[in-house]
């Protein structure tokens, strides 16, 4: 494994943008014309939904990467891949939020992340309903577009709205005592449906936080980076083989973080 340095990043840094704003134009036409959008379920789980859309995107961003950086990995949420040993690694969800995009909902976007030497180092996410593009890379800081992001300024639950999310891979009573101690500490949350554009709202200083008790690397990287180049606090994504396996994602300011912090079972890395 070859160390990358800086003018590669760069480099990577800015095609990952690239190829964010390519899938978002693609998936927006089809988004346009979804009713025409035969619907896959995964596994059986009726709200775990793909179509040709999903797949379409993903191939796009698949080919693009490989011909520019044939050297690099790649992990797609319909694809797959992730099991080589290179130096970076792209993970991309090619529609976060595809049960939104397919019943008309804005709250949708793509996800695209990168790796380098086992430490997320790029995130990118873009809102094509809005045109608002999120992006940010390591020790550089965070964007919208072209304005720096910075995370809420809040110093408890109070003083914003908490994103949060779920899914059917974790028991709804493992994930209901956080929203109680949210509600009773006088928070109060969203969800929106695509885990990947709260996130980057946390870094937008939108919402105060966010927590999802498991997300997959494609849905929670991109805005790991995202929030800590933004000033916030995460949990250590890549612990216990997160990249393969996924892993619950806490974000906030410091104060706010270490409020949600105590209201997670069990607690996080």
């Amino acid at each position: 494994m070859d160390n990358l340095n800086a003018q590669a990043i760069a480099d990577r840094y800015q095609f990952a943008r690239d190829v964010a704003l390519a899938a978002a134009e693609l998936a927006f036409e089809f988004y346009q014309r979804r009713f025409q959008l035969a619907v896959e379920h995964k596994g059986g789980d009726l709200q775990d939904v793909v179509s040709r859309a999903d797949r379409e995107v993903e191939q796009l961003t698949r080919n693009m990467i490989t011909q520019r950086f044939p050297q690099d990995d790649f992990l797609g949420e319909e694809s797959g891949g992730g099991t080589r040993t290179a130096a970076c690694t792209w993970v991309v969800d090619p529609i976060d939020g595809t049960a939104c995009f397919l019943n008309g909902l804005h709250t949708w976007c793509v996800s695209v992340g990168v790796i380098v030497n086992g430490e997320p180092t790029i995130g990118v996410v873009y809102d094509p309903n809005h045109r608002e593009m999120f992006h940010a890379s390591r020790g550089h800081g965070a964007y919208l577009n072209d304005a720096p992001m910075r995370v809420h300024q809040g110093k408890t639950v109070r003083e914003g709205l908490m994103g949060v999310g779920i899914s059917h891979r974790v028991a709804p009573e493992d994930f209901l005592p956080f929203l109680s101690q949210l509600l009773h500490a006088g928070g109060m949350f969203i969800r929106s449906g695509s885990g990947a554009l709260m996130t980057a709202q946390v870094a937008a200083g939108r919402l105060l936080g966010y927590y999802e008790p498991h997300m997959n690397a494609w849905d929670g990287l991109p805005g790991i980076v995202l929030a800590r180049e933004a000033g916030g606090i995460t949990n250590d994504f890549m612990a216990h083989q997160g990249l393969l396996n996924g892993n619950p994602v806490l974000m906030a300011n410091l104060e706010v973080y270490n409020q949600l912090a105590g209201w997670v079972k069990p607690p996080l890395k």
